[in-house]
């Protein structure tokens, strides 16, 4: 198989028919397109993801904490409780544990989480540190916004911008060599995408409005984050490239290296379903918050039908086998 993701006919077949027992008060299961689980605790709702960080070496603790946070936002519940394991290199040394626990404590007191336990160790045969993070929030029953909830002609609004992970990431693994193309003002302001990195806002503004769904595209970018909330709801989309806002340092990075920006990890980016009467309450919502949103496109009720309209020509948008970050580092 090829790094990240592991594609979706192989999830098929040799995971979601392993679950174990159906459980109590689960409200959703593990399935394609759906980065949490919601389980029912009377009016209230515990919601809980976890994603491990193995595409970057700095800024690692930063990331397995706003990744994880993200995905609980997404059902529109609060991130409130982490639980972290980190994998070290046998030539790792304390200052590498310390740098990476600095990073957790300092973002998670940003987000008012509190880190409740975990698991630290040195691994033998890892090239480079792994953080595997879990986030619990809780939500409100009523306030849930569930995966799989699109519905046929929702708008889809996408917030902030394509590939905003992958560009930060490679502006830091790669600099020098990017600073000698494109300067280093240039890399400053693509390594500096990593302070938007983080969805919680953008979520929790829209599901108090009325989105149908929500998902963030991490790896595989915009291209593999549409397919997966289709997905979830069975459902097709059309997309309009030229609505998709693709930062320059994003274009011009992905163009010296031969990526596809919207198979580029995106984290950062949220995408949001909803009726067209909210859509454009969410988005002036959104910029009156400074996080700007623009509708990109439609949910069909044809699920054969995932499409892109490019410089007037609609075609497949075909779902991305890995993410294009795995080309570069």
């Amino acid at each position: 198989m090829l790094p990240g993701k592991v594609p979706p006919e192989k999830l098929k077949e040799l995971v979601f028919n392993h679950l174990g027992d159906k459980g109590e008060r689960v409200m959703i299961r593990s399935g394609l397109g759906v980065d949490a689980t919601a389980i029912e605790f009377g009016d209230t709702v515990l919601v809980a993801s976890t994603d491990p960080i193995t595409g970057a070496e700095r800024n690692i603790g930063f990331y397995a904490v706003h990744v994880n946070a993200n995905d609980v936002a997404t059902f529109g519940a609060m991130p409130k409780w982490f639980l972290v394991t980190i994998l070290l290199p046998e030539d790792a040394d304390e200052a590498l544990l310390k740098e990476i626990m600095e990073e957790i404590h300092s973002n998670c007191r940003k987000l008012r989480v509190a880190v409740v336990g975990g698991h630290t160790e040195v691994t033998p045969g890892l090239k480079k540190p792994i953080v595997v993070g879990t986030m619990l929030g809780e939500a409100k029953r009523e306030r849930l916004v569930l995966s799989n909830g699109a519905k046929p002609g929702d708008a889809i609004i996408l917030t902030k911008g394509a590939g905003i992970e992958g560009t930060a990431i490679i502006a830091s693994e790669r600099q020098c060599e990017l600073e000698e193309v494109f300067g280093q003002e240039f890399v400053k302001k693509a390594k500096a995408f990593l302070k938007n990195i983080s969805v919680v806002k953008d979520a929790l503004i829209a599901s108090e409005i009325g989105a149908h769904a929500m998902h963030d595209p991490t790896e595989g970018g915009i291209a593999n984050g549409l397919h997966e909330m289709a997905e979830a709801a069975d459902l097709g989309f059309k997309v309009y490239y030229e609505r998709i806002p693709i930062a320059e340092e994003t274009r011009k990075i992905c163009e010296f290296y031969n990526l596809n920006p919207l198979a580029l990890i995106s984290s950062g980016a949220l995408m949001i379903a909803a009726e067209k009467g909210k859509a454009e309450e969410i988005i002036k919502a959104l910029k009156f918050n400074g996080i700007n949103a623009s509708i990109i496109g439609e949910f069909l009720e044809d699920s054969n039908k995932r499409l892109i309209i490019q410089n007037e020509e609609e075609k497949t948008l075909e779902q991305p086998p890995t993410d294009e970050l795995w080309k570069v580092v």
